[in-house]
This record gives C-alpha cells, structure tokens and sequence, in this order.
C-alpha cells in the first residue's frame, strides 16, 4: 500500500498548492455558481455531487483556453498524458496501451457523443464546436464497458437549440497555425432544430529540415477539414431525437521524429540486469527539432472519417429510455520514412465500425436510482502495411491483413439507493464476451525496382515468412460499488470498481492448425488486463470563495499488455506480452480560490506512484545457464508516469464598460518520468520540466466578440513523448513555444 510519510506529505502540501479544478460552462442551462452539469453516470448531474473523480471542461473554456485538439488536455486534467504516435496514445494514472495496430486496443475509451472510436488514429479530432469535455479518471467497466481499464474520454458536441445562433471563432500563430470553425444554429419549428458545424485546422511542422540535400523537404503537419451536421426532433418534452453525421478530411506531412542522438548520449541497449541511463543532452529548442537524417521519400498523409449517430430519448414517468445507435467508416493513406532511416513505408486501410447500446433508467424523487442496459460493438477492417529496402534491394517488407474482426456483446446494471438522508450506496456489475480475429500474413514481395512507394516496378514473387491467423474469445464480469455522503460541506465519497480489456494475438498462427504455424499457444496469444481500483475523495465548497477536491486511489493491475518491436517475424513487427503485476496509488488535490472579486486563483498538486510489481521478462544470454537471462522490474515507474505534477494559475477580470478583459496566466510542471525502450531494453526518460501559458482576452458587451493574445509553453521545452533506439529508433516531442492570437464574434 502507499507510503503513509508520502499521503502526509501531500495532504499538507494541499494548502498550498492545489489540483486544477473543472471549468464551469457559460451556457444557459448550466448553473452560475462554478458548478457544471455532467453526464458521467449516464444521467445528468452535477460535477460536485456526481461520485466519481473526473474533470469536466465547458467548450467556451476551449476556446478561451486555445485547447483545440486532444493532446492539449494533459495540462487541464490530473494524471492525464496523451502523445501521438500511431494514432493517439492516452495515459491515465500511469494506465495505458502501446498497441495502436489494427488488432490492439486503448485502456482508455474515447468517445463522441458517448459512441466509443475503436481506432487511435480516427480519436485526434479537431475540437470544434463542443459543449463540453468529461474525463473520468479510473475504470469505468459498469458504465462504459469496452476498453475503459484507464478511465474515459468523452467529447459532447453542441446540440441544436431551438433559436437562431452563429458563432464563429479564429485563431493564427507562428507556425503559420489557423484553426477556423463557423457554427449555425438553424430551428425549422417548434419541435425540429439543425446545427451545422465547420472547421480547418492547419500548420506547418515543427521540424526543421537540417538535410536538404537529400531534396525532399517537410511539408505542412496537417491540414485537416471537418464538418459536422445535427438534427434534433422533440415533438414533446418527453420525446428526443438526436440525429449527428460528421465527415472529416486529414491530411498533411506528419513527420514528428528526430534522431535520439540529437536527446541522449552514452545509450545503452540490450538485456541486462541493470538500469543504465544515457546521457540527456538537453538541446535548444532549435537544435532540439532539426531533422538531420536522410529522408527516402515525402511523407505524407491523404485520409477520411465518416459517421452517423443517433440518440432517442423517451421519458415515461420516472423511466427514460435511450437508445444510442452509430456507424462509422475510415480510410487511411499513409507515406512515411522508417525511424530516422532512408527507408520508406507507406499504409493503406479501411475500417468501419458500429455500435448499439440501449438503457432503461429509472429516478425520480424516491430514494432509488438505476439503470439496466445491453450494449453491442463490432469493428471490421483491412490493413496493408509495407516497408521498402528493409530487407534487401527492391524488397517490400510487410503485414497483408484483411480482415481483423472485434466484436463485443454487454449486458450491465447499476443501482443507487439512498440508506439514510444524504446517504447513498451504489452498486454495479457488468458482464462482457469479446470475439477478436485475423486473417493475414508476413511476407516479403520481391519488384523489378523499388525506388520508393510511389516507384515500384514489376511485381516478381512473394516470400511468405508466416500466416497470422487468430481467432480467441474472452469473457470478464466488471464490478462496482461505492457509498457517498452530500455532508454540508460537500460530497465525501469511497468506491471499488474493476476494469477489464480484452486479451488478443500477436502475429502468426498456432501449430497444427495450418501451413507455416509454428507458435505455441502461449506465444501466439496474451491475456485481458484486469484492473481493481480503491478510491475515496470529497469534493467540498467550503464557502462561496473556496472550492476544495480531493482524491485518494491505490489500483491492483493484473496482466498488464505491454507491446514491443521484434524480428521475431523475419523483420521487424510488434510483440505484446503480459507484465504480471503493476501498482499504482495516488492523490489528486483540486481547489479553486477567489479571494477578492474578480480575481481567481487555481492551484494543483498530484502524486502518482505507477510502478511494475512483478515483471522479469528474459533475454538471450550466451553465458546464463539455458542461454536466457531475466530483467527485474519490480519498483521500476511505468511509462509517462511523474511522481509529481503541479499547476498554479490566475485569472484576473478588468471590467471595461460595459465588457471586460481579462488577464490569464498559468504553469504546469511535471517530475522527471521514464520512457523505456522495451524492444532495446534502453531506459530513456524525460527530465522534470514546466510549461506556462498566458493570454489576454477583451470581451465585448455581453459576449458579441472577443480579441485576444496568447502564449503557450513559454519556457519552449522541447517535452519528449517517446524515446527509442536501435534501426527504428527516434524521439518525438510535444509542441515548443507558440503564440498568435485568436477571435470569436456570436448572436
């Protein structure tokens, strides 16, 4: 369990710095006392009586906050990372998963407009014209079923309202960065409402071509488009319809990697028993993103998402019904070069997805609250992916997969009863069977000539290195009970909740049952992670000047699916295997403090200890006795996991006529954390570092317009998001200093 010295240590820090709290919403159905109405429950509630540890962000404190795309929230939510790589990545409490190809899954769920995205690269979407932001931090197996051992991700659009309305928002900043939305709010009468939604969002890279010999050249980063059309029907108060289709476009050069000797000196790879670290070289932040490799071809990338959503909504009496259907398509063309090498690959696939969830809930004014449901996910796709050279001249190496299948079948149930006055207990179960398979292979196609993926001659042969064929079923039943008291000074809540994710298969095929199959069922296949979390907090509002939150977690995380590069297929591919155990205990410290009008205060402090347990994976050792030797990494921090994290921020409002501007600024620091190298057993990490923004915002006469200006990561740190070494390795970072400035105008 947690060191007591530590708990201490950060709940006396707690008076003087203290956790971000969540964001109120201007809109008018939310309150105007801070607070904000959230869903997490399936059910609307407010954030400060609703028992569980989230942050909830209003889409006008988006806007004013610049926060324009996912990556973005990790200085807003405690504990939380999200990094690119393939598709995103997202860490919650040290949580996460490294498998972003067509068969992994995430450990946190992301999802718009409560339909989960299966795909880490359909989940980097703009944020445009959204009404709020919910994360919920710890598993959410009950509720949210599928993939949610980490926690939840929830994007909820702006509905349409039955009222005339447009706004439109802008900004630009260095890096030739325009984000752009127009929004229109279009009621056709009394019972029918459309809103249609539109978005760019652009800018060139962060890299600088410090090769230009080779005469490639790195283009923009992105230049995405999207647009977004919703329909709403209410005939009667107690009937909804809500009908959401949305289309986006992604293109651009996407390079985001330097070479890992530009960071680090002195590496050490490869099994050892020890944990020898390079040398960090802390470049400038110049110097830091000059791309000095030779680049084999342009990189860039040409894809689409679609999709339709609805959501009914009938009320009978103290009974909703919601049915929640949605079905949604993607197209991915990718160019890109291998690591830092002068190697090309390029990826295409196509994927489609869709998911039914219906709930019955019954409230009221009694003592009782619950909620009964089934829900259904099936995700089908087909993927090619192929290097060029890697193997040998006019070879492309790759992975022919068509189709990998997933699908999962829940039912669930949670109940609240209210014991005694103010008193409620909470109790939840929810039972998953998911179904995972593959059909494809690892091959080597040989080519009169392979220049590069837009030269390839004459197809020649094909050297098939083993069949990846899979099939595996799993079943888990989640749990989650909890008790809470709305004492006077606010909610004190205590819950124990579980979290699932569902094991899967590396590549290949297990012996006897067909051509090439040589793996054993042990190597083939890997197990569902299982998570159990023990929570407590309270969220008070010690007076109308103070809002204090605080959270308390210790996670017991079983079979922990770690992914790693091997040439275990006669090239490259990825590995996932299950660690044994991993621990994680915390707190999170949240308050706000306005101690005089029109001047608010906002300080965080969060401690996070996410190591391994027990995990002693082997490696080849010719002088150990069987010729393998074993890494101990029991204590050891899990990845992008800082023992300490902080923020402390200020706003000050100035009226000025009838408008206002006002004054933000804020730092957000974090502790030293590891960036371990599994493949290559290197142990890389990012050193402590702080990012501060700051902005300044005029605001017309009831909200017509705003102009502001704005600076993001003042200290340029160039804050690495992954660390490898060896033919592939390279190191990505997360953005340097930006600024610009941004307007908006609505009636």
């Amino acid at each position: 369990m947690m060191n007591t010295r530590k708990i201490a240590f950060a709940c006396i820090a707690s008076t003087i710095a203290l956790a971000h709290p969540a964001f109120a919403q201007d809109a008018a159905d939310q309150p105007n006392d801070g607070d904000i109405i959230v869903t997490a429950n399936r059910t609307s509630s407010l954030l400060s009586k609703t028992p569980i540890a989230m942050t909830a962000v209003a889409g006008d404190d988006l806007i004013q906050s610049g926060i324009t795309n996912p990556t973005q929230l990790e200085e807003t939510v405690p504990n939380l990372s999200i990094v690119r790589g393939n598709g995103l990545q997202i860490t919650i409490r040290g949580v996460t998963s490294t498998d972003g190809t067509e068969k992994g899954d995430p450990s946190a769920a992301f999802m718009v407009n409560g339909v989960y995205l299966a795909r880490p690269q359909a989940q980097e979407v703009s944020f445009f014209d959204i009404e709020r932001i919910e994360v919920l931090r710890g598993p959410q197996g009950t509720l949210y079923g599928r993939n949610s051992t980490a926690g939840v991700v929830n994007i909820l659009t702006v509905q349409p309202k039955f009222e005339f309305g447009a706004r439109a928002d802008v900004s630009y900043g260095n890096y030739d960065a325009l984000n752009g939305t127009v929004a229109i709010n279009l009621p056709a009468s009394e019972s029918i409402a459309f809103r249609v939604a539109a978005n760019i969002d652009r800018r060139d890279s962060y890299l600088i071509d410090g090769n230009s010999a080779d005469g490639i050249g790195i283009g923009r980063f992105k230049d995405n488009k999207a647009v977004r059309l919703s329909a709403l029907f209410k005939p009667t108060p107690d009937l909804s319809l809500l009908l959401v289709g949305d289309y986006s476009w992604q293109k651009g050069s996407p390079t985001n990697g330097v070479e890992t000797s530009t960071f680090f000196s002195d590496i050490t790879s490869g099994g050892r028993p020890t944990f020898e670290r390079p040398t960090y070289l802390d470049p400038s932040a110049r110097a830091g993103r000059t791309l000095l490799a030779t680049q084999a071809q342009y990189a860039f990338r040409d894809s689409t998402d679609r999709g339709v959503m609805g959501q009914l909504d009938y009320t009978m009496g103290n009974v909703t019904l919601t049915y929640v259907g949605s079905y949604r398509e993607s197209d991915r063309k990718e160019f890109s070069n291998v690591g830092t090498l002068p190697i090309s690959a390029d990826f295409y696939g196509s994927y489609w997805q869709t998911s039914q969830e219906v709930r019955l809930a019954y409230g009221g004014d009694g003592p009782l609250q619950a909620q009964v449901g089934g829900y259904y996910f099936k995700e089908k796709s087909g993927i090619a992916f192929f290097i060029n050279n890697l193997l040998g001249a006019n070879t492309r190496f790759g992975f022919p997969q068509d189709p990998t299948i997933a699908e999962n079948k829940s039912v669930f149930g949670q109940a609240t009863y209210e014991i005694a006055q103010d008193v409620k207990l909470t109790g939840g179960v929810r039972y998953s069977h998911d179904l995972k398979s593959r059909v494809g292979a690892t091959v080597l196609d040989s080519y009169s000539s392979v220049v590069d993926s837009s030269n390839i001659g004459e197809f020649l042969d094909r050297t098939t290195f083993q069949v990846n064929d899979a099939k595996r079923n799993f079943s888990k039943v989640t749990w989650r009970a909890g008790i809470d008291y709305d004492s006077p000074l606010g909610l004190i809540y205590a819950s124990v909740s579980t979290g699932y994710k569902a094991g899967g298969f590396n590549d290949g095929c297990e012996v006897g049952k067909g051509d090439n199959c040589a793996l054993a069922a042990g190597d083939l296949y890997y197990q569902p992670e299982e998570l159990t979390a023990y929570e407590a907090g309270f969220k008070f509002r010690i007076s109308p000047e103070f809002r204090l939150n605080a959270t308390v977690f210790h996670y017991d995380y079983k079979g922990l699916q770690l992914s790693q590069v091997s040439n275990a297929c006669g090239g490259p591919c990825q590995v996932t295997s299950n660690a044994a155990k991993a621990k994680v205990d915390g707190v999170e410290l949240d308050a706000t403090i306005q101690p005089v009008d029109n001047f608010t205060v906002r300080l965080a402090l969060n401690y996070l200890d996410a190591r391994y347990g027990q995990f002693t994976p082997s490696y080849e050792d010719e002088d150990a006795e069987g010729g393998f030797s074993y890494v101990n990494f029991a204590g050891r921090a899990l990845n992008r996991s800082p023992k300490w994290s902080w923020v402390a921020g200020v706003n000050y409002v100035v009226p000025v006529g009838e408008g206002r501007i006002v004054l933000d600024a804020q730092t957000a620091a974090r502790s030293k954390y590891e960036l371990t190298d599994l493949a290559n057993y290197a142990y890389f990490y990012q050193p402590g570092f702080s990012k501060t923004d700051a902005s300044i915002t005029y605001n017309a006469p009831q909200d017509r317009f705003y102009l502001a200006a704005f600076v993001e990561n003042l200290e340029n740190n160039l804050v690495l998001t992954g660390a490898t070494t060896g033919t592939l390795g390279s190191v990505t970072f997360s953005d340097p200093r930006t600024f610009g400035v941004r307007a908006g105008v609505k009636f």
